[in-house]
């Protein structure tokens, strides 16, 4: 859909709700096929991560993946018509709100669940703190492009996670209340290491960096996810505020993985990593369920 300027105009002109249906078509119809590989290891880690579920039932949540990917992108064309409270509840505002309005700089840590991309435009525009995203860009360039331009519109600035980026992050967490949004299960080396399901994994990629950049700034960390209730409607999910200056290391990433790992597996039906984690590989298969 990014790559196809035609079809990305034609959802912008799309009423959003309809928008949102189409892609979600397009996913499971057209899409799905064609990712025969990263079908087949959505199940096996389905399968691990959910085996009180009936092979029908696991099957049911692995399209409602699809359709969520499908319906995802594109609604990227229609970001800033979704940024309202019609379109996303969030689960007791005001403690949300409070959480905003607090002082220092905070980095909020979230996984592909539900709307992403969604969940940074919506936190963009429920502050005023000064926004900055962190992103991998596709390989491909036009795709790339188009993705840039369409977060930029939503995300503030936006950069990739190359080249200078850690000073550039460095220098914006100095900004009076700065805020930055990482999303820590992207997937490195063939493999995604965060959440760990009870893999013994070390803090890793955008998580490591992320509790670095906590200690050097003070940032607090705020754990948060989106997740679609109907349609292109959703429910945001927040977890209080986790400080460097009184927990450690280790008891903090324990509490983002706790509450990450669980919305994971609860809504694996909109989880896109679950396709690029590979749990069945040596030294990274989880124990007996349950994890948390």
């Amino acid at each position: 859909m990014l790559s196809n300027p035609f079809l990305f105009a034609l959802l912008r002109l799309l009423p959003a709700g309809i928008a949102s249906w189409l892609g979600g078509w397009l996913s499971v119809t057209f899409a799905r096929p064609r990712m025969k590989l990263r079908d087949a290891r959505a199940r096996a880690n389905l399968a691990l991560l959910r085996p009180d579920l009936s092979v029908e039932e696991r099957e049911a949540i692995l399209t409602r993946r699809w359709e969520n990917i499908g319906r995802t992108l594109a609604e990227l064309a229609n970001i800033d018509r979704l940024v309202s409270p019609r379109h996303v509840r969030v689960h007791d505002a005001a403690g949300y709100q409070a959480i905003l309005d607090m002082p220092g700089p905070m980095i909020f840590l979230t996984t592909h669940i539900g709307n992403w991309d969604l969940m940074a435009a919506h936190l963009k525009a429920a502050t005023d703190r000064p926004p900055l995203g962190v992103y991998d860009p596709p390989d491909n360039p036009k795709i790339a492009a188009q993705l840039k331009r369409a977060r930029q519109s939503y995300m503030g600035e936006a950069i990739t996670g190359s080249g200078g980026a850690a000073r550039g992050i460095v220098r914006h967490l100095t900004k009076d209340r700065a805020m930055l949004y990482i999303l820590v299960d992207e997937r490195r080396e063939a493999q995604v290491w965060f959440p760990r399901f009870g893999r013994d994994l070390p803090p890793s990629g955008n998580l490591s960096v992320a509790l670095r950049l906590a200690r050097k700034s003070g940032a607090r960390f705020t754990p948060f996810y989106l997740t679609r209730t109907n349609g292109p409607h959703f429910d945001l999910h927040w977890h209080p505020p986790l400080d460097p200056a009184r927990m450690s290391d280790i008891e903090m990433v324990a509490a983002i993985d706790t509450f990450l790992a669980r919305a994971c597996i609860d809504h694996a039906d909109e989880w896109l990593a679950l396709h690029d984690m590979d749990l069945t590989s040596p030294g990274h298969a989880p124990p007996t369920p349950p994890f948390m």
